[in-house]
């Protein structure tokens, strides 16, 4: 999270209220706070003395994929969620994203938001538009067959996500986990998920210049390790 004082409770709440299989024997919640400067961090002090959630806060902000990459470290469950703060997706698609894994048909699972119509609620034609030019892109070069290469909601057995060696700072995050896990021979399951697209005058960060090192990355990890 990065500067998402308004929308952090809520996230949290939604979370812990989300109804998972019975398979699912418990949940740990890790909390990373990329450097917020509108008092995200000093909300989630309240959260530190939950044994269920870990909170790390970051000095300055380095950006979403050394969050991620920071918030990894952590975890000691069998299966990894990234889950972002903004509340445009919603934890009730857990167990949707967990089927698939518990079922033994998958060790990576992407909730894609196209898979219920062709432009999610909220989200700009630009935007869309990226979306498409990405999965295209991670379909040519890595011979996938994905709906949404770029969605926020990637579930992962644990050591498949620490195997991979990830390097990125900012939102070229998803791009590098995506070519990495189809390099390693990894089916990457699609199921489909909610969506609610936000503004930038709500909050939303990544900007057009993402776009083009979402593809650069996708390209360069087709070469290179």
């Amino acid at each position: 999270m990065y500067n998402e004082y308004n929308n952090i409770d809520a996230v949290i709440q939604a979370i812990k209220a989300a109804r998972l299989p019975e398979q699912v024997e418990a949940m740990e919640l890790i909390l990373v706070d990329d450097g917020s400067n509108d008092g995200t961090a000093e909300k989630l002090e309240k959260y530190k003395n939950d044994k269920t959630i870990i909170v790390h806060s970051s000095q300055a902000n380095f950006g979403k994929g050394t969050a991620t990459r920071t918030g990894i470290t952590y975890v000691t469950g069998d299966v990894v969620l990234i889950q972002d703060a903004d509340m445009e997706y919603d934890p009730n698609d857990y167990a949707a994203l967990l089927q698939p894994i518990i079922e033994g048909q998958a060790e990576v699972v992407y909730g894609s938001r196209f898979l219920r119509g062709a432009r999610p609620e909220g989200m700009a034609w630009q935007n869309w538009l990226a979306n498409q030019l990405l999965k295209i892109a991670a379909n040519i070069l890595y011979g996938a067959h994905l709906t949404d290469e770029a969605t926020a909601y990637k579930m992962f057995k644990t050591e498949i996500i620490k195997a991979l060696n990830l390097k990125s700072r900012r939102f070229e995050f998803c791009p590098e986990v995506t070519a990495k896990v189809l390099k390693k021979g990894c089916k990457i399951v699609e199921v489909p998920i909610s969506y609610k697209g936000r503004t930038v005058e709500e909050g939303k960060k990544i900007k057009w210049q993402d776009g083009f090192s979402a593809l650069w990355t996708l390209l360069k990890y087709r070469f290179v390790n």
